[in-house]
């Protein structure tokens, strides 16, 4: 970085900071596992009353955690999966510069999305959740079964509010520091984690002869068990807490 000693006239230099951090590890799943668990995610969508193609809105994916298939961690097919998963989260963590021994993560939701042609997931983010997983089933890494579209949190550099969103601003679309999104193509075995507050979307699949097949994981961070003091903004670990009501004890007994 350049200082005061910097001679006039030098060329204006500009360096990115504060990125954004996207996981990823491509994995080489065993092709027999994955055809189970394929066929268990089209059971799971079978199986509600509503799913299916056709019986939701035409252009919409069918995600299992909105459709009573929100806790494939517990399903006995998708549970080592969904362990080996969690062990590349423990790893994303240690990259960000968490302590593992101060914190303790959690499988909160964990869910298929099954996208047939033409289907989409809308923007969105997790608000429920602390770090989100995709994990491709399938996919080719060319992007027309739909692309993860990661959108920037706040385009700081487009310096007017709203010129990096396109619309024929007088922001070149392709300018790296003004991007106002990312998108990911879907490969089987390909596995990103990033914040669960960034937006995100699915676009629509555009292979005919192909249907999408994802999982989605969130995650949850709290104090390790037994601390007894985990800090201002980490909640203690779930052990420590208190049901009321209809999983606990009658507040008024």
């Amino acid at each position: 970085m350049a200082d005061a000693t910097t001679p006039a006239g030098s060329a204006l230099a500009i360096e990115p900071l504060f990125p954004m951090a996207l996981g990823w590890v491509q994995l080489t799943p065993d092709p027999l596992d994955t055809a189970l668990l394929l066929q268990r995610a089209l059971a799971l969508r079978g199986a509600d009353p509503g799913g299916g193609p056709g019986a939701q809105e035409e252009d919409v994916a069918w995600t299992g955690d909105v459709h009573g298939a929100g806790a494939l961690h517990h399903d006995p097919l998708f549970a080592p999966l969904i362990a080996t998963l969690a062990g590349h989260a423990l790893a994303y963590l240690e990259g960000l510069g968490f302590d593992r021994r101060r914190v303790a993560l959690h499988v909160q939701r964990s869910w298929p999305v099954i996208s047939e042609p033409g289907q989409q997931v809308g923007r969105h983010h997790h608000p429920n959740a602390h770090l989100s997983a995709v994990y491709y089933l399938n996919g080719d890494g060319s992007g027309r079964s739909g692309c993860l579209r990661l959108f920037a949190p706040r385009p700081v550099n487009e310096l007017v509010p709203g010129l990096a969103v396109g619309q024929e601003g007088p922001i070149r679309a392709a300018a790296a520091l003004n991007r106002a999104w990312h998108d990911v193509a879907p490969r089987a075995g390909l596995l990103l984690l990033f914040p669960s507050s960034v937006d995100h979307a699915v676009l629509p699949n555009d292979d005919p002869d192909d249907i999408r097949f994802s999982l989605s994981i969130d995650f949850v961070l709290t104090g390790p068990a037994g601390a007894a003091a985990p800090g201002e903004y980490l909640a203690p670990h779930p052990g420590q807490w208190l049901a009321i009501g209809e999983d606990g004890p009658d507040p008024g007994a």
